[in-house]
């Protein structure tokens, strides 16, 4: 059993339909996601992300933990009931029976300290759940390529960021807010903040997400013609199939960087939380909508917003599209500094780094920028 989810993991390509496969991999993704929701619940503390579990309904993420059990559980025994592939369903079934021992969805949350070493394991859940429910769906319904499956190849490595990108949430959080704060506390002006902050809730909306990606524009466009940091920015660029988990493939490096000089100025100018906090909800699909394999080219409003065709061209082989298309959510900035894609065709043809000289595998990628002889 385990050889054949070694394999499962291991393999890509799309789903036989018909034999159960598609409901067992869906009901073994819930059991996993239940049982490390079983796990956050008995540690929260160690397992949940501070700034999050603020935000978030306990009771509302019970409801879903319950349901979740009852799909997977259920589905798993109809699975098994018919003979459609029961070595998946019984993994399955098993896995939401011992979340069912741990106490599942009832499971006791006292309180307990806040200032402790913590990985991001809810965000990583309820990130993955959501964006799975969304994203795939949307690529389903608008798909640019249409045979490309959920499982195309490589998927593994991009899942293999996503988990750690996700995990470390806490620790990229902690050095970002220190690095931030430590380098450019000295610019803050308690007048300027005031005046941010008096802003209509659009003016001010508008103004966080152009000074961020002002600055993401510039520091994106260094990371391709800074050698030094292309080492970094390559690993991202290595992707060879676009979707919405593409984006996940990003050094971790570079991601802290990033970050940080993208947080800055939203920190120095002071906007107010709920301005932040749309912002960081714009990032958040932004960042997997530009990436995904959706048809969406929005007219001639593609001029204005980074849409995924125009992100798309970013990350082509193809000649014209070579260093091009940095913004990250205004197109306008690139047609402004005369960096923008100019092409015949709707849609590149090919992805991925000129030459595929970086490796497959989150480990190689991580080591990638040190160890790289050009």
């Amino acid at each position: 059993m385990l050889d054949k989810l070694n394999q499962l993991s291991e393999s890509h390509g799309s789903l036989r339909r018909g034999t159960g496969m598609v409901s067992g991999v869906v009901a073994l993704t819930l059991a996993i996601l239940c049982f490390l929701g079983v796990l956050a619940f008995h540690f929260p503390q160690y397992l949940t992300t501070p700034q999050l579990r603020k935000s978030y309904d306990v009771d509302t993420l019970r409801t879903v933990m319950y349901w979740a059990m009852v799909v997977s559980g259920s589905t798993a025994l109809f699975n098994v009931a018919f003979g459609r592939v029961r070595w998946l369903s019984f993994v399955a079934f098993a896995l939401v029976g011992l979340t069912l021992a741990l106490g599942g969805h009832k499971v006791p949350v006292g309180d307990f300290p806040d200032h402790t070493p913590y990985i991001g394991l809810d965000w990583f859940i309820l990130d993955l759940l959501g964006s799975t429910l969304i994203f795939v769906f949307i690529e389903k319904l608008f798909p640019l390529r249409r045979e490309q499956p959920v499982f195309r190849p490589e998927w593994q490595t991009d899942f293999h960021h996503f988990i750690v990108n996700h995990m470390v949430v806490g620790f990229v959080l902690l050095a970002t807010n220190l690095l931030v704060h430590r380098l450019f506390g000295w610019a803050v002006k308690d007048g300027v903040q005031g005046y941010v902050q008096q802003l209509p809730f659009p003016v001010a909306l508008f103004l966080i997400v152009l000074v961020a990606d002002l600055v993401q524009y510039w520091t994106h466009r260094a990371y391709h013609e800074v050698p030094a940091l292309w080492r970094l920015h390559a690993v991202h660029h290595s992707v060879k199939s676009m979707d919405w988990m593409a984006g996940s493939r990003q050094h971790i490096l570079e991601l802290l960087l990033t970050r940080t000089l993208v947080l800055a100025p939203i920190f120095v100018l002071g906007f107010s939380k709920e301005v932040i906090d749309t912002y960081i909800v714009i990032v958040g699909f932004q960042a997997v909508f530009n990436h995904a394999n959706v048809s969406v080219r929005l007219g001639p409003l593609r001029y204005l917003l980074v849409t995924p065709n125009f992100h798309h061209w970013h990350h082509s082989q193809d000649a014209e599209a070579l260093d091009k298309n940095y913004a990250a959510h205004y197109a306008f900035l690139d047609y402004l500094f005369g960096t923008a894609v100019k092409s015949d065709r709707e849609w590149p043809e090919q992805y991925g780094v000129l030459g595929d000289y970086v490796p497959n595998g989150f480990f190689k990628q991580l080591k990638f920028p040190f160890t790289w002889k050009p």
